[in-house]
């Protein structure tokens, strides 16, 4: 799942960077970097809080340790959040627009207060068990959010599909077994019909006789079955 937009609203607009211009109490400065005393918003709404927010550095690698001070999650890999694998990742590029602009770096921080609390609705409002959060903000500000998960933490719905896969599969293995089974049931069958065909062909015979009258041609007939010579007209076959 992507989220794209402010953390506050999950939502895709343009971010109006004069209204974090406002709520800065004081300011005190040490050298360049100046700490400002803001308020900022929370993740529930209509609450605010007071907080220290430092700006004026002139190189990003200074500004990203002091955020990371403050928000340890911040460009350091992944961290568990509500128990979930959590990444944050601020572009170097909006970091460097942030660090020596009040505006933009109350809300890079506001952003970043917001998180472990962002990451808390999230777990608990999901469908699932969430696996993986991440947070990107790019180099105009822009917050895109990605959460995966799954339905089955347990693995008892991979165990019921693979069951029923298995008996499936079973099943159908024992269908072709019984397919096999008949065929071959069948074959035997005809083998034995076969068999049965040529037992009875063996030892049979045809003799045949051609003559002008009834009495000599079953004479050449009888003659031709017992062996005896073939008188003339008549023919022995024997088949088997």
């Amino acid at each position: 799942m992507e989220i794209n937009g402010n953390l506050f609203d999950n939502a895709v607009r343009k971010q109006n960077y004069n209204d974090y211009g406002k709520g800065y109490t004081n300011t005190a400065k040490e050298g360049n970097v100046i700490t400002s005393t803001v308020e900022l918003k929370t993740s529930k709404p209509g609450v605010k809080k007071t907080e220290q927010i430092k700006t004026g550095y002139s190189n990003v690698n200074d500004y990203s340790k002091y955020l990371q001070g403050k928000y340890s999650y911040m460009n350091s890999g992944t961290a568990s959040m509500q128990g979930v694998p959590t990444t944050v990742s601020v572009s170097g590029a909006f970091l460097k627009k942030c660090m020596n602009d009040p505006e933009k770096a109350k809300y890079l921080e506001e952003n970043l207060a917001a998180l472990p609390d962002c990451v808390s609705y999230a777990v608990s409002h999901a469908q699932g068990t969430l696996t993986s959060i991440s947070y990107e903000i790019d180099a105009n500000g822009n917050i895109t959010g990605i959460s995966s998960g799954t339905n089955d933490p347990d693995g008892k719905i991979a165990r019921e599909n693979a069951e029923r896969r298995a008996k499936e599969k079973k099943a159908a293995e024992e269908k072709a077994a019984e397919r096999r089974k008949k065929k071959k049931a069948e074959e035997e069958k005809a083998a034995e019909q076969r068999a049965e065909r040529k037992e009875q062909m063996e030892g049979m015979f045809t003799v045949s006789a051609t003559g002008t009258d009834m009495k000599s041609v079953i004479q050449d007939i009888v003659a031709a079955t017992n062996g005896i010579s073939s008188p003339a007209g008549g023919s022995f076959d024997i088949r088997g």
